[in-house]
């Protein structure tokens, strides 16, 4: 049975593998904030376990294997975001710290029935996937605010940053996921952003912040 930090180091690798093509031991030591040697003994434990493959200086992977039961943690996880958020109304702010100890439970029927309770949803309230009781993670198809062009007009569905202070950050500027965001103008120089959306007026973001707000496109403006 894997041990919490197992665990933990295999949401790590999978919440990685979502961001980025290629995954090195400084990539994971960096998310999980320990040393090196500490990471080393942990992927070479993880290849041990069959949950890894892992070569000296070539980029980390999880097996199949390791896929599945990091899915399925991740699926505890969000699922239990999703239910901190709609039924016991907290913040979206607030319920990744609540979610990163419930998530070590050990019992698939709970979980099953939280599933169940929230009428199955799709996505957690960060817009991020919620995999299946099988470990199975639908596709998304989005695409950074930060590569379209000013007139362009698309939808908020998702968030490549969740941390407590970003989320602070957009509930301040009254920006919600499925909101419908006009890119009124890009600034050639710094690639920051001028939008609007419904019941505000136009502001301005830089290109850090579009880079990590997550948009299907509708139509753009003539």
């Amino acid at each position: 049975m894997a041990t919490q930090t197992i665990e933990n180091y295999l949401k790590a690798l999978f919440s990685l593998a979502e961001q980025t093509e290629t995954i090195n031991v400084t990539d994971l030591a960096k998310r999980m904030e320990v040393s090196l040697p500490t990471v080393n003994s942990m992927v070479n434990r993880l290849a041990s376990m069959g949950f890894v493959k892992y070569e000296k200086y070539k980029p980390l992977e999880l097996s199949d294997a390791g896929k599945k039961q990091a899915a399925l943690i991740i699926r505890k996880h969000r699922l239990t975001e999703m239910f901190l958020a709609e039924k016991m109304g907290i913040g979206w702010d607030e319920v990744h710290e609540i979610a990163e100890h419930i998530e070590h439970l050990k019992s698939p029927l709970f979980f099953d029935r939280l599933d169940e309770m929230l009428g199955y949803p799709s996505h957690d309230p960060h817009g991020s996937p919620i995999p299946d009781k099988n470990g199975q993670v639908e596709a998304q198809d989005l695409r950074k605010l930060s590569e379209f062009s000013g007139g362009d007009i698309v939808i908020l569905k998702a968030l490549g940053n969740t941390t407590e202070q970003f989320l602070r950050y957009l509930d301040e500027k009254e920006l919600a996921l499925e909101s419908v965001i006009r890119i009124v103008k890009v600034e050639e120089f710094d690639g920051s952003m001028t939008l609007s959306w419904p019941g505000q007026t136009a502001q301005v973001f830089s290109e850090k912040v579009c880079s990590v707000l997550l948009v299907n496109a509708m139509n753009r403006e003539s």
